[in-house]
Order: structure tokens, then sequence, then C-alpha cells
């Protein structure tokens, strides 16, 4: 937990703590991850950086038990609510799947792949929340213009009838948001969620998320290899290497004073003139 959180008194809603992946045989699978703890506060962005099998996305993936079939997982992840703490890692399929999408939610890097080229919009917003909220039709109707409009995509209700190639791809990753949102989780993991987009168009996706997170007290977990984009909007930040987070602190801490060299080097190699944070501003000007 950050210093910040204990300050306030406030609870983790998700806690990873001792998180190990090997993939392969059972006895003997590839150490994959080594051992890592994590707490996604409400209202707070976590980053997880670091380059490509760091490790970062797998652990992701675990906490919804998204990791293939010859994935070995140790250590726990638990999820808070009213009813008190419960254990993600050996869950049954049945029971992670009122789990998923209800309560905790993913976004990933390329929206296509979680958004059905066959099916309208509406339908894939629709029928997501009858299934988990049970919500008559016409209620599922409004939610759904109402979750669109909220992501701000244009002619919400128009939008509805329409399928996803006739969107672009900053319009189809704020649809696969307003999809993950809809049945208003305590959690949502993004995992690369701007790397496809133009740098304009990445601004607007991390200031609605950012947005989000404060507004619907959201705990997000945002997966990425870009500081740029993590000095952008993340409250905390940890860095893996290996397996391993080699260093976690407030975003202020490692981006004002890293103490490991692999966080040094991985600062040292943005280029020194950042336009993530420019467009950023532009963006917030423009609303």
């Amino acid at each position: 937990m950050t210093a910040d959180a204990v300050a306030v008194g406030t609870t983790p809603v998700l806690s990873i703590t001792g998180l190990t992946i090997g993939i392969g045989p059972r006895k003997a699978p590839k150490p994959i991850v080594t051992g890592i703890d994590l707490d996604l506060t409400p209202g707070r962005i976590q980053g997880l950086a670091g380059e490509s099998g760091s490790g970062k996305t797998v652990s992701s993936l675990a906490i919804l038990g998204l990791l293939p079939a010859n994935a070995v997982v140790g250590g726990s992840i638990t999820l808070g609510g009213a009813e008190g703490p419960i254990e993600l890692i050996g869950m049954g399929r049945r029971q992670l799947n009122t789990i998923r999408g209800r309560r905790i939610a993913m976004i990933f890097q390329d929206p296509s792949s979680s958004l059905h080229p066959q099916l309208t919009i509406g339908s894939q917003l629709t029928d997501h929340v009858r299934t988990h909220m049970k919500l008559g039709r016409a209620q599922a109707h409004a939610h759904a213009i109402e979750l669109l409009e909220r992501v701000r995509v244009p002619d919400a209700e128009e939008a509805l009838g329409r399928y996803p190639h006739q969107f672009s791809g900053g319009q189809r990753q704020r649809i696969a948001i307003a999809i993950a949102l809809a049945c208003d989780p305590a959690v949502l993991l993004a995992d690369e969620p701007t790397t496809a987009l133009d740098v304009t168009v990445q601004a607007g996706i991390l200031h609605l998320l950012r947005d989000l997170a404060t507004e619907r007290q959201l705990a997000v977990l945002l997966v990425t290899h870009d500081l740029g984009v993590m000095s952008a909007i993340a409250d905390d930040v940890a860095v893996m290497r290996h397996g391993a987070i080699v260093e976690a602190g407030s975003r202020e801490q490692i981006f004002g004073s890293p103490q490991h060299d692999y966080t040094r080097e991985l600062l040292a190699s943005l280029p020194s003139a950042q336009t993530l944070p420019a467009a950023l501003a532009n963006e917030e000007d423009a609303r």
C-alpha cells in the first residue's frame, strides 16, 4: 500500500501478494513472474511498467484467470467486497465468470480483439449489462447511451446501431472502455490501452481513464512499456524486470528520484522533448 493510501485510511480493493507464474510442466515450469506484491486502491491509478517480456501483462491476466492452461500460479490475489475478501487464485471458471466484467473489467491494446466484428455496438453493450445486471431491454438501451455519452462517443444513440469497423481506432477504444464500465466494476485492468493510437488520441484516452478513476473511485491497473504514458496519469508506479518488481513508489518518487539502475535506464531512454504531455495539455484546454 502506498504512503498516501495509508494516510487517508483507504483499504485496497484488490491485493496481490507473492504472485508467481510459471509456464510449462507443473513440476518444473519456466518462471515468468517470481513474486510480486501490489495493492490497487479506489480512485488511484497504479502503473506497472517494464519492457516486453518483463512479466507485466501476464501478471494482469492472472488476476482474471486468463493465463494458458499450462500456467502454474502461486501466491495470493484477493478481491475485497462487502462480504469480505475472496481469493481469486484457484477459483473455478464458473465463479470467475461472475466476477469478470461485473467486479473486475479489462481493456486491451487492440479494441478490435475485444469487440465482435459482426455485432452492433448496441448489441455488445446491452447484452453485457442484461447478462450481468439483469436489466430489461429498455433499461439496458438507456444505460448503453449513457455509457457512450460518458466516454465521449459522438451521436451515442446512432452509434448503437453501427459496427466496430465503422469507428476510428480511438473511438473503438472508447467503446471498449464503455463496455468495461457497463456493470460498474470496482477494478479496471488496462493493458497497453493507448499503444496503437497516435499521440493526440492517446491523450484523450488517458484523460478519460484519469477522470473515470476519480469519478467512479475505480482502482485502475495501467500496464504499459511507455513511461511517457505512465508519467501522464499514474498515481503510483511499479517497475518490473525479469519477472520481479525492482522499484515501486509514487509517480513523483519514481520520475523525480529513481533509485534502481534499471529505472534510470528506462527514464534515460525517453525522448528529451515529450510530445504526450503537450498533447495532454492541449486536450485539456479543448475540453
